[in-house]
């Protein structure tokens, strides 16, 4: 057994953490990701279904495994999937410095007459996936879209990596039967070091990729949302015979809409006043819904504000 290089103390703790590492030989990084009490407060916003609580749990794991490829720590990534035929016409989930939030939009009635746990494409039908990056420092906003295809959202996610990244990946999303815990990992082959180099030559069966893809391959579901297993023992099971893990501190994970009434309030004031009197109720309040944590904000201008 060869020791792993850990660049930063890690947290003790096996729940609602983002541990990112590198394996410098196979010119390969990766991120693993395990939520609990974070992901019942997010679905307890909604009482969602069991089905649609699950692809939300998966969603939001993906997000936060994503959210390591922002390089800006104030950027923002934005998950995205939509579809106008399928069960689920919304799903959207975002990750920033940590906070995770999501919220899915679907059909009550479509969902009870399925005679069966619906399949990805039962519940999106012909959606599409759609995966933003927001750099706060640059300004600089890139996006990239990809049909919702495959049996599963963490298929998806790999489709979006090979057609607009062109970088090989793995990607591995698992929900435990009580939906109360998930996990995932996201592993990518980067050649020539670990910022890669020109799209164009990579290559998706390159004999590193090969072998380190067969070995992420081995991890079981259930050992990606074990709370008794630290996350840098799992990556030790897989990678343990590797010259050199990099492991980085582990990251923790919180609930993070951003809602409040002091925002709110600024983004309504942008409006004139006869606007703000068109929106506010026979009170003067403007009622203000958040989707993603299921409260209302009533503001009220004064008419000095007005």
């Amino acid at each position: 057994m060869k020791p792993m290089t850990v660049e930063h103390e890690l947290n003790a703790a096996n729940l609602d953490q983002a541990l990112g590492f590198t394996i410098p030989s196979r010119n390969a990084r990766g991120r693993l990701v395990r939520i609990g009490p974070v992901l019942d407060d997010i679905l307890s916003a909604h009482d969602y279904p069991a089905p649609i609580a699950r692809i939300l749990s998966e969603a939001l794991v993906l997000a936060a495994l994503l959210g390591a490829m922002l390089k800006d720590a104030d950027g923002q990534l934005t998950l995205q999937a939509q579809t106008k035929d399928g069960i689920v016409d919304l799903l959207v989930c975002d990750y920033k410095g940590g906070e995770l939030r999501g919220y899915v939009r679907f059909d009550h009635e479509r969902l009870a007459a399925e005679p069966s746990i619906p399949h990805l494409c039962d519940l999106f039908g012909e959606g599409y996936l759609a995966i933003t990056f927001d750099q706060a420092a640059t300004g600089e906003r890139y996006q990239g879209i990809v049909p919702l295809e495959g049996d599963s959202l963490a298929e998806a996610a790999e489709s979006y990596f090979s057609q607009s990244e062109q970088i090989p990946s793995l990607v591995r999303l698992s929900v435990d039967d009580t939906g109360h815990l998930a996990g995932g990992v996201l592993i990518q082959h980067l050649p020539e070091g670990e910022e890669g180099r020109e799209r164009l030559h990579t290559r998706l069966d390159h004999p590193e990729w090969e072998h380190v893809r067969a070995l992420g391959q081995t991890i079981k579901a259930n050992e990606l949302y074990d709370a008794e297993l630290p996350l840098d023992t799992l990556l030790w099971r897989l990678f343990h015979e590797e010259e050199e893990v990099r492991v980085t501190a582990a990251q923790s994970l919180t609930k993070g809409c951003r809602c409040n009434s002091d925002y709110i309030q600024s983004v309504i004031g942008r409006f004139g006043a006869e606007e703000r009197a068109e929106m506010a109720d026979d009170d003067g309040f403007i009622n203000v819904d958040c989707e993603f944590c299921s409260r209302v904000f009533p503001i009220r201008f004064t008419d000095s504000e007005a």
